[in-house]
Protein backbone atom coordinates (compact mmCIF):
# COMPACT_ATOMS: atom_id res chain seq x y z
CA UNK A 1 0.00 0.00 0.00
CA UNK A 2 1.46 3.34 -1.04
CA UNK A 3 1.73 6.11 1.52
CA UNK A 4 -1.65 7.78 1.94
CA UNK A 5 -2.25 11.50 1.96
CA UNK A 6 -5.11 12.61 4.17
CA UNK A 7 -6.85 15.93 4.48
CA UNK A 8 -7.39 17.11 8.04
CA UNK A 9 -11.09 16.32 7.66
CA UNK A 10 -10.21 12.77 6.55
CA UNK A 11 -7.85 12.37 9.52
CA UNK A 12 -10.66 13.42 11.86
CA UNK A 13 -13.05 10.99 10.20
CA UNK A 14 -10.59 8.11 10.56
CA UNK A 15 -10.02 8.94 14.22
CA UNK A 16 -13.75 9.10 14.93
CA UNK A 17 -14.41 5.87 13.03
CA UNK A 18 -11.81 4.04 15.13
CA UNK A 19 -13.38 5.48 18.27
CA UNK A 20 -16.93 4.47 17.30
CA UNK A 21 -18.08 8.07 16.85
CA UNK A 22 -18.46 8.40 13.08
CA UNK A 23 -22.18 7.77 12.57
CA UNK A 24 -25.26 7.13 14.71
CA UNK A 25 -25.97 3.51 15.57
CA UNK A 26 -28.60 1.81 13.45
CA UNK A 27 -29.68 -0.68 16.08
CA UNK A 28 -30.36 -0.70 19.78
CA UNK A 29 -27.33 -1.48 21.91
CA UNK A 30 -26.91 -4.99 23.30
CA UNK A 31 -24.86 -5.91 26.37
CA UNK A 32 -21.98 -7.19 24.24
CA UNK A 33 -21.71 -3.78 22.56
CA UNK A 34 -20.49 -2.29 25.83
CA UNK A 35 -17.55 -4.67 25.88
CA UNK A 36 -16.82 -4.16 22.19
CA UNK A 37 -16.81 -0.37 22.63
CA UNK A 38 -14.28 -0.67 25.46
CA UNK A 39 -12.14 -3.02 23.38
CA UNK A 40 -12.17 -0.51 20.51
CA UNK A 41 -11.06 2.29 22.84
CA UNK A 42 -8.66 -0.01 24.72
CA UNK A 43 -9.51 1.65 28.03
CA UNK A 44 -12.50 3.34 29.65
CA UNK A 45 -11.41 6.01 32.11
CA UNK A 46 -13.12 6.15 35.50
CA UNK A 47 -14.10 9.37 37.22
CA UNK A 48 -16.63 9.84 40.00
CA UNK A 49 -17.87 13.41 39.34
CA UNK A 50 -21.56 13.15 38.49
CA UNK A 51 -23.15 16.56 37.97
CA UNK A 52 -24.18 14.67 34.87
CA UNK A 53 -23.66 10.91 34.45
CA UNK A 54 -20.36 9.55 35.74
CA UNK A 55 -17.81 9.65 32.97
CA UNK A 56 -17.54 5.96 32.03
CA UNK A 57 -21.30 5.75 31.50
CA UNK A 58 -21.29 8.93 29.43
CA UNK A 59 -18.38 7.79 27.25
CA UNK A 60 -20.36 4.65 26.43
CA UNK A 61 -23.58 6.60 25.84
CA UNK A 62 -21.82 8.85 23.31
CA UNK A 63 -21.07 5.72 21.26
CA UNK A 64 -24.02 3.43 22.02
CA UNK A 65 -26.94 5.72 22.72
CA UNK A 66 -29.35 4.63 25.42
CA UNK A 67 -28.29 1.45 27.19
CA UNK A 68 -28.76 0.01 30.70
CA UNK A 69 -25.90 1.35 32.80
CA UNK A 70 -25.61 -1.81 34.96
CA UNK A 71 -24.18 -3.64 31.94
CA UNK A 72 -20.80 -2.05 32.66
CA UNK A 73 -20.63 -3.36 36.22
CA UNK A 74 -21.95 -6.73 35.08
CA UNK A 75 -19.03 -7.12 32.68
CA UNK A 76 -16.68 -6.29 35.56
CA UNK A 77 -18.31 -8.77 37.95
CA UNK A 78 -18.35 -11.46 35.24
CA UNK A 79 -14.62 -11.08 34.66
CA UNK A 80 -14.68 -9.61 31.15
CA UNK A 81 -13.15 -6.37 32.49
CA UNK A 82 -10.71 -5.45 35.23
CA UNK A 83 -9.73 -2.14 36.80
CA UNK A 84 -6.24 -0.73 36.89
CA UNK A 85 -4.08 2.29 36.16
CA UNK A 86 -3.98 2.34 32.34
CA UNK A 87 -4.45 5.89 31.04
CA UNK A 88 -5.55 6.78 34.54
CA UNK A 89 -7.87 4.58 36.59
CA UNK A 90 -9.68 2.61 33.90
CA UNK A 91 -11.85 -0.34 33.04
CA UNK A 92 -9.73 -2.53 30.76
CA UNK A 93 -10.59 -5.72 28.84
CA UNK A 94 -9.39 -8.70 30.86
CA UNK A 95 -7.26 -10.01 27.98
CA UNK A 96 -4.99 -6.97 28.48
CA UNK A 97 -4.22 -7.81 32.11
CA UNK A 98 -0.98 -9.36 30.86
CA UNK A 99 0.11 -6.00 29.43
CA UNK A 100 -0.41 -4.06 32.66
CA UNK A 101 0.89 -6.70 35.03
CA UNK A 102 4.43 -5.20 34.88
CA UNK A 103 3.11 -2.09 36.63
CA UNK A 104 1.81 -4.20 39.51
CA UNK A 105 5.10 -6.07 39.83
CA UNK A 106 6.97 -2.74 40.13
CA UNK A 107 4.43 -0.49 41.89
CA UNK A 108 7.07 1.91 43.20
CA UNK A 109 7.30 3.27 39.65
CA UNK A 110 3.62 4.31 39.78
CA UNK A 111 4.27 7.64 41.50
CA UNK A 112 1.54 9.00 43.79
CA UNK A 113 -0.64 5.95 43.06
CA UNK A 114 1.54 3.86 45.36
CA UNK A 115 3.16 4.74 48.67
CA UNK A 116 6.25 2.65 49.38
CA UNK A 117 6.60 4.57 52.65
CA UNK A 118 3.12 3.52 53.75
CA UNK A 119 3.85 -0.11 52.89
CA UNK A 120 7.08 0.04 54.87
CA UNK A 121 5.93 1.97 57.93
CA UNK A 122 2.44 0.47 58.20
CA UNK A 123 3.16 -3.04 56.99
CA UNK A 124 1.42 -4.60 60.00
CA UNK A 125 -1.75 -2.57 59.28
CA UNK A 126 -1.60 -3.53 55.62
CA UNK A 127 -1.24 -7.19 56.53
CA UNK A 128 -4.25 -6.96 58.85
CA UNK A 129 -6.39 -5.63 56.00
CA UNK A 130 -5.13 -8.38 53.72
CA UNK A 131 -5.82 -11.04 56.33
CA UNK A 132 -9.31 -9.64 56.94
CA UNK A 133 -10.12 -10.05 53.24
CA UNK A 134 -8.53 -13.49 53.15
CA UNK A 135 -10.66 -14.63 56.08
CA UNK A 136 -13.90 -12.71 55.55
CA UNK A 137 -14.14 -12.15 51.81
CA UNK A 138 -14.40 -9.01 49.63
CA UNK A 139 -14.66 -5.57 51.26
CA UNK A 140 -15.43 -1.97 50.47
CA UNK A 141 -13.58 0.91 52.06
CA UNK A 142 -16.92 1.81 53.67
CA UNK A 143 -16.84 -1.49 55.55
CA UNK A 144 -14.10 -0.07 57.79
CA UNK A 145 -15.31 2.48 60.32
CA UNK A 146 -13.65 5.89 60.28
CA UNK A 147 -12.28 6.85 63.70
CA UNK A 148 -10.28 10.05 63.10
CA UNK A 149 -13.05 12.33 61.83
CA UNK A 150 -11.17 13.21 58.66
CA UNK A 151 -12.01 12.71 55.00
CA UNK A 152 -10.91 13.77 51.53
CA UNK A 153 -7.89 13.08 49.34
CA UNK A 154 -5.13 10.49 49.63
CA UNK A 155 -3.54 11.93 52.76
CA UNK A 156 -6.95 12.22 54.46
CA UNK A 157 -8.09 8.69 53.59
CA UNK A 158 -8.66 6.41 56.54
CA UNK A 159 -5.77 3.96 57.00
CA UNK A 160 -7.71 0.98 55.67
CA UNK A 161 -8.56 2.82 52.45
CA UNK A 162 -4.91 3.70 51.90
CA UNK A 163 -3.93 0.10 52.54
CA UNK A 164 -6.57 -1.14 50.10
CA UNK A 165 -5.28 1.23 47.43
CA UNK A 166 -1.61 0.34 47.77
CA UNK A 167 -2.52 -3.35 47.69
CA UNK A 168 -4.62 -2.70 44.59
CA UNK A 169 -1.79 -0.84 42.84
CA UNK A 170 0.60 -3.66 43.78
CA UNK A 171 -1.77 -6.17 42.22
CA UNK A 172 -2.36 -8.08 45.43
CA UNK A 173 -5.99 -6.99 45.38
CA UNK A 174 -8.32 -6.56 42.41
CA UNK A 175 -11.73 -4.98 42.06
CA UNK A 176 -14.17 -7.88 42.11
CA UNK A 177 -17.21 -5.72 41.41
CA UNK A 178 -18.76 -2.32 42.10
CA UNK A 179 -21.53 -1.71 44.61
CA UNK A 180 -23.28 1.63 44.15
CA UNK A 181 -20.12 2.51 42.22
CA UNK A 182 -17.96 1.80 45.30
CA UNK A 183 -15.03 -0.52 44.71
CA UNK A 184 -15.29 -4.01 46.19
CA UNK A 185 -11.77 -5.35 46.78
CA UNK A 186 -10.81 -9.02 46.82
CA UNK A 187 -7.65 -11.10 46.61
CA UNK A 188 -6.24 -11.17 43.09
CA UNK A 189 -5.99 -14.96 43.18
CA UNK A 190 -9.73 -15.18 43.83
CA UNK A 191 -10.69 -12.69 41.12
CA UNK A 192 -8.27 -14.11 38.55
CA UNK A 193 -7.50 -17.64 39.76
CA UNK A 194 -5.94 -18.91 36.53
CA UNK A 195 -3.32 -16.17 36.20
CA UNK A 196 0.36 -17.04 36.29
CA UNK A 197 3.15 -14.49 35.85
CA UNK A 198 4.81 -16.78 33.32
CA UNK A 199 2.16 -15.45 30.91
CA UNK A 200 3.47 -11.91 31.30
CA UNK A 201 5.37 -10.81 28.17
CA UNK A 202 8.76 -9.14 28.40
CA UNK A 203 8.95 -5.37 28.69
CA UNK A 204 9.95 -4.80 25.06
CA UNK A 205 7.02 -6.86 23.81
CA UNK A 206 4.69 -5.12 26.26
CA UNK A 207 5.74 -1.69 25.01
CA UNK A 208 5.27 -2.78 21.40
CA UNK A 209 1.82 -4.18 22.04
CA UNK A 210 0.66 -1.11 23.97
CA UNK A 211 1.95 1.17 21.22
CA UNK A 212 0.12 -0.85 18.56
CA UNK A 213 -3.07 -0.84 20.62
CA UNK A 214 -2.78 2.93 21.07
CA UNK A 215 -2.39 3.56 17.35
CA UNK A 216 -5.31 1.29 16.56
CA UNK A 217 -7.58 2.97 19.10
CA UNK A 218 -6.66 6.40 17.76
CA UNK A 219 -7.20 5.49 14.11
CA UNK A 220 -4.06 7.38 13.24
CA UNK A 221 -1.31 8.77 15.43
CA UNK A 222 1.56 11.16 15.43
CA UNK A 223 4.50 9.75 17.38
CA UNK A 224 4.01 12.34 20.11
CA UNK A 225 0.47 11.13 20.82
CA UNK A 226 1.17 7.49 21.53
CA UNK A 227 2.75 7.44 25.00
CA UNK A 228 -0.15 9.32 26.60
CA UNK A 229 -2.77 6.74 25.73
CA UNK A 230 -1.55 4.12 28.22
CA UNK A 231 0.77 6.55 30.04
CA UNK A 232 3.81 4.51 29.02
CA UNK A 233 7.28 5.55 30.16
CA UNK A 234 10.55 5.61 28.17
CA UNK A 235 12.04 3.86 26.36
CA UNK A 236 9.21 3.99 23.85
CA UNK A 237 8.80 1.85 20.76
CA UNK A 238 10.04 3.16 17.43
CA UNK A 239 6.91 3.55 15.31
CA UNK A 240 9.03 3.78 12.18
CA UNK A 241 10.50 0.36 12.97
CA UNK A 242 6.98 -1.03 13.47
CA UNK A 243 6.08 0.39 10.07
CA UNK A 244 9.11 -1.31 8.53
CA UNK A 245 7.79 -4.58 9.95
CA UNK A 246 4.45 -3.97 8.25
CA UNK A 247 2.57 -3.61 11.54
CA UNK A 248 1.88 0.06 10.95
CA UNK A 249 1.23 2.07 7.79
CA UNK A 250 2.69 5.51 7.18
CA UNK A 251 0.54 8.40 6.02
CA UNK A 252 0.65 12.16 5.69
CA UNK A 253 -1.87 14.73 6.83
CA UNK A 254 -2.11 18.01 4.95
CA UNK A 255 -0.24 20.74 6.82
CA UNK A 256 1.64 18.41 9.20
CA UNK A 257 5.37 17.98 8.71
CA UNK A 258 5.73 14.68 10.56
CA UNK A 259 4.15 11.41 9.41
CA UNK A 260 1.22 9.70 11.03
CA UNK A 261 0.93 5.96 11.61
CA UNK A 262 -2.09 3.73 11.06
CA UNK A 263 -2.57 0.18 12.34
CA UNK A 264 -2.52 -2.34 9.50
CA UNK A 265 -5.96 -3.63 10.62
CA UNK A 266 -7.39 -0.25 9.60
CA UNK A 267 -5.89 -0.16 6.10
CA UNK A 268 -9.27 -0.31 4.32
CA UNK A 269 -10.77 2.28 6.63
CA UNK A 270 -7.78 4.57 6.04
CA UNK A 271 -8.17 4.15 2.27
CA UNK A 272 -11.84 5.09 2.56
CA UNK A 273 -10.90 8.16 4.58
CA UNK A 274 -8.32 9.21 1.98
CA UNK A 275 -10.94 8.82 -0.76
CA UNK A 276 -13.39 10.99 1.16
CA UNK A 277 -15.94 8.24 1.66
CA UNK A 278 -15.97 8.30 5.48
CA UNK A 279 -18.78 10.71 6.31
CA UNK A 280 -19.09 11.81 9.95
CA UNK A 281 -22.80 12.29 10.65
CA UNK A 282 -23.02 11.74 14.40
CA UNK A 283 -23.82 14.64 16.70
CA UNK A 284 -23.37 13.82 20.37
CA UNK A 285 -22.09 15.12 23.69
CA UNK A 286 -18.74 13.90 25.04
CA UNK A 287 -17.39 13.37 28.52
CA UNK A 288 -14.35 15.43 29.57
CA UNK A 289 -12.61 12.04 29.99
CA UNK A 290 -13.46 10.77 26.52
CA UNK A 291 -10.37 9.57 24.62
CA UNK A 292 -11.17 12.09 21.87
CA UNK A 293 -10.45 15.03 24.19
CA UNK A 294 -8.43 13.79 27.16
CA UNK A 295 -5.13 14.67 25.40
CA UNK A 296 -5.28 18.45 25.04
CA UNK A 297 -2.47 18.56 22.48
CA UNK A 298 -4.13 15.94 20.28
CA UNK A 299 -7.51 17.72 20.45
CA UNK A 300 -5.75 20.87 19.26
CA UNK A 301 -3.93 19.08 16.45
CA UNK A 302 -6.96 17.23 15.13
CA UNK A 303 -9.90 19.49 15.93
CA UNK A 304 -8.36 22.90 16.69
CA UNK A 305 -10.20 22.57 19.98
CA UNK A 306 -8.46 23.99 23.05
CA UNK A 307 -9.97 21.98 25.87
CA UNK A 308 -9.21 22.17 29.56
CA UNK A 309 -11.36 20.72 32.33
CA UNK A 310 -11.99 23.48 34.85
CA UNK A 311 -13.52 21.61 37.79
CA UNK A 312 -10.15 21.92 39.59
CA UNK A 313 -9.89 25.63 38.75
CA UNK A 314 -11.15 28.23 41.28
CA UNK A 315 -14.68 29.30 40.30
CA UNK A 316 -13.73 32.91 39.67
CA UNK A 317 -11.06 31.86 37.16
CA UNK A 318 -13.24 29.52 35.09
CA UNK A 319 -13.84 30.49 31.49
CA UNK A 320 -16.40 27.88 30.50
CA UNK A 321 -17.70 26.20 33.67
CA UNK A 322 -17.19 23.49 36.27
CA UNK A 323 -17.64 20.36 34.15
CA UNK A 324 -17.87 21.23 30.48
CA UNK A 325 -18.93 18.62 27.95
CA UNK A 326 -17.61 18.96 24.38
CA UNK A 327 -20.15 18.97 21.55
CA UNK A 328 -19.18 16.71 18.65
CA UNK A 329 -21.09 17.54 15.47
CA UNK A 330 -20.54 15.80 12.15
CA UNK A 331 -16.79 15.42 12.56
CA UNK A 332 -16.04 18.70 14.34
CA UNK A 333 -15.90 19.83 17.95
CA UNK A 334 -18.17 22.86 17.76
CA UNK A 335 -18.64 23.91 21.37
CA UNK A 336 -18.99 22.90 24.99
CA UNK A 337 -21.75 22.91 27.58
CA UNK A 338 -21.62 23.30 31.34
CA UNK A 339 -24.56 21.11 32.31
CA UNK A 340 -26.19 19.88 35.48
CA UNK A 341 -28.81 17.16 35.79
CA UNK A 342 -31.46 18.02 38.41
CA UNK A 343 -32.81 14.50 38.69
CA UNK A 344 -35.35 15.17 41.40
CA UNK A 345 -37.06 17.87 39.35
CA UNK A 346 -36.54 16.20 35.97
CA UNK A 347 -34.68 19.22 34.60
CA UNK A 348 -31.48 19.21 32.58
CA UNK A 349 -29.84 22.62 32.97
CA UNK A 350 -27.41 24.06 30.47
CA UNK A 351 -25.80 26.62 32.74
CA UNK A 352 -23.69 27.84 29.86
CA UNK A 353 -23.14 26.80 26.25
CA UNK A 354 -20.17 28.20 24.35
CA UNK A 355 -19.78 27.68 20.61
CA UNK A 356 -16.37 27.64 18.97
CA UNK A 357 -15.54 30.86 17.07
CA UNK A 358 -15.65 29.07 13.71
CA UNK A 359 -19.02 27.35 14.28
CA UNK A 360 -21.45 28.11 11.46
CA UNK A 361 -24.94 28.22 12.89
CA UNK A 362 -27.64 27.03 10.51
CA UNK A 363 -31.06 25.46 11.00
CA UNK A 364 -29.54 22.00 10.67
CA UNK A 365 -26.79 22.94 13.15
CA UNK A 366 -29.41 23.97 15.71
CA UNK A 367 -31.44 20.79 15.09
CA UNK A 368 -28.36 18.61 15.47
CA UNK A 369 -27.21 20.20 18.73
CA UNK A 370 -30.72 20.32 20.19
CA UNK A 371 -31.26 16.67 19.31
CA UNK A 372 -28.05 15.59 21.02
CA UNK A 373 -28.80 17.63 24.14
CA UNK A 374 -32.36 16.32 24.34
CA UNK A 375 -31.24 12.71 23.97
CA UNK A 376 -28.72 13.23 26.75
CA UNK A 377 -31.36 14.85 28.96
CA UNK A 378 -33.83 12.03 28.31
CA UNK A 379 -31.16 9.46 29.17
CA UNK A 380 -30.69 11.21 32.51
CA UNK A 381 -34.43 11.09 33.17
CA UNK A 382 -34.45 14.91 32.99
CA UNK A 383 -36.49 15.63 29.85
CA UNK A 384 -37.05 19.32 30.53
CA UNK A 385 -34.04 21.23 29.18
CA UNK A 386 -33.35 24.79 30.30
CA UNK A 387 -30.71 26.85 28.48
CA UNK A 388 -29.51 29.61 30.80
CA UNK A 389 -26.74 31.36 28.89
CA UNK A 390 -24.63 31.04 25.77
CA UNK A 391 -21.81 32.52 23.74
CA UNK A 392 -22.80 33.99 21.36
CA UNK A 393 -25.64 35.34 23.58
CA UNK A 394 -28.44 34.86 21.05
CA UNK A 395 -27.83 31.15 20.59
CA UNK A 396 -29.43 30.26 23.96
CA UNK A 397 -32.87 31.49 22.86
CA UNK A 398 -32.51 29.83 19.45
CA UNK A 399 -31.60 26.51 20.99
CA UNK A 400 -34.32 26.78 23.64
CA UNK A 401 -36.94 27.39 20.96
CA UNK A 402 -35.84 24.26 19.11
CA UNK A 403 -35.85 22.23 22.30
CA UNK A 404 -39.31 23.49 23.20
CA UNK A 405 -40.86 21.71 20.30
CA UNK A 406 -39.57 22.63 16.87
CA UNK A 407 -38.96 19.14 15.55
CA UNK A 408 -36.71 17.73 18.27
CA UNK A 409 -36.95 13.95 18.50
CA UNK A 410 -37.95 12.92 22.01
Amino acid sequence: MTELNLSLAAARALHLAAQGLLQPRRRKAQKGDVLEAIRSMGVLQIDTIHVVARSPYLVLWSRLGDYPQPWLEEHLAEGALFEYWAHEACFVPIEDYRLLRHRMVDPSAMGWKYSAQWMKERRADVERVLQHIRSNGPVRSADFERTDGKGGGWWEWKPEKRSLEVLFTAGELMIARRQNFQRVYDLAERVLPDWDDSRMPGMDETRRELALKSVRALGLARSAWVADYYRTKPPRPDLEALAEEGLLLRARVDGWKDPVYIHHDLADLAQAAAEGSLSPTLTTILSPFDPVVWDRRRALDLFDFDYRLECYTPAEKRRYGYFTLPILRRGALVGRIDAKAHRRGGTFELKKLVLEPGARVSERFVRDVAGAVQRLANWHGCPQVQVQASEPPGFAATLQAELDGQGVEQ
